[in-house]
Order: structure tokens, then sequence, then C-alpha cells
């Protein structure tokens, strides 16, 4: 009886070491172009438990994002955040972008973010730097995935390569 005990315990307690965390980080970012709009769209996913763990990290907060307890600090300590480690260049410029809002899907905080007023004839070039949780992360990857008029381009950005490009 003792050998079967510890026998699963062995077994059991490796389980419980790997609930509660992912032990991969990623974000995953859509870039796409609306003709209608005459806009770039941008959309991230990324994991809310990493998000809160950055901003307590870096602005020393303790973010509460995707539960009944956020607040507006932590609103707009992600808004910071992303703006501090998201970039987007058309042209060869560094463009502003607004931060249109926010969702969440199950353990995911998918943010919305547009740069208006870009008419496509103009459009030749866009890039997208992206070091997002790579300040904590050393195996952080940001994936951004482009779909400009139908030209597309995936890239896997990491922290010693965090900026890909599609040329038009």
């Amino acid at each position: 009886m003792k050998f079967f005990r510890k026998a699963l315990l062995i077994l059991i307690i490796p389980l419980f070491a790997f609930s509660g965390s992912h032990k991969f980080y990623i974000s995953v970012t859509n870039v796409d172009y609306s003709k209608k709009d005459q806009s770039v769209q941008i959309i991230t996913r990324i994991f809310i438990d990493d998000m809160n763990a950055v901003l307590k990290e870096r602005y020393g907060i303790p973010s509460k994002l995707g539960t009944d307890s956020e607040s507006a600090v932590d609103r707009e300590y992600l808004e910071k955040y992303i703006r501090t480690k998201f970039l987007v260049e058309i042209n060869g410029e560094t463009v502003k972008y607004e931060f249109i809002g926010k969702k969440y899907d199950t353990d995911m905080v998918i943010y919305y973010l547009e740069v208006p007023d870009v008419p496509l004839k103009n459009l030749k070039q866009i890039g997208i730097q992206n070091e997002v949780l790579t300040d904590i992360y050393d195996d952080q990857q940001n994936v951004v995935h482009f779909n400009i008029n139908g030209n597309k381009k995936s890239h896997v950005l990491v922290k010693s390569h965090t900026k890909g490009m599609l040329n038009l």
C-alpha cells in the first residue's frame, strides 16, 4: 500500500506543475487593409496572464485585466504598454494609430488598432515592430500576418528580430 501511494504521488504531482499556466509565449497579430474605411486595421491576440505579469513587472501595478476587478488604471497601463512596444510604419515612417478597444476571449485579450486615412494607392510598404512581452520572456514569439490588397506575408518576430514588413 505504501508503494502504491508513493507511485501515485510521483505520477500526480508533476501534473499540478503544469496546471494554471502555459509554457509557451506567443501573440498573433493580423494586419489587414479596409478599402471601405481606407484604413489599416490590426487585431492582436495575447494571453491575459502574460499581460498582467508584464504590467506588474514594468509598472508595478497589480493588474487584473480580464476580471471583474479590472480598473481604469489597468486599461490605461495596457494601452501605454502597447504604445511603447508596438509600432506601425507606413512607407518607412512611424505612424500613430488609434487604440479602438479590446475584448476578452477565454484566456486571451484581443485588442483592436487602426491607422486611419491611408489611401491604398499611396501604400507601398507596411511594417510592424512588435516587442510585446519580449522584455520579460526571452522566448516570446509575436506572429504577424499581413493581408493587404491580396498580398500576404507572415513573420515570426522574436526578441532579436522584432520587425516584419510587407512591400506592395
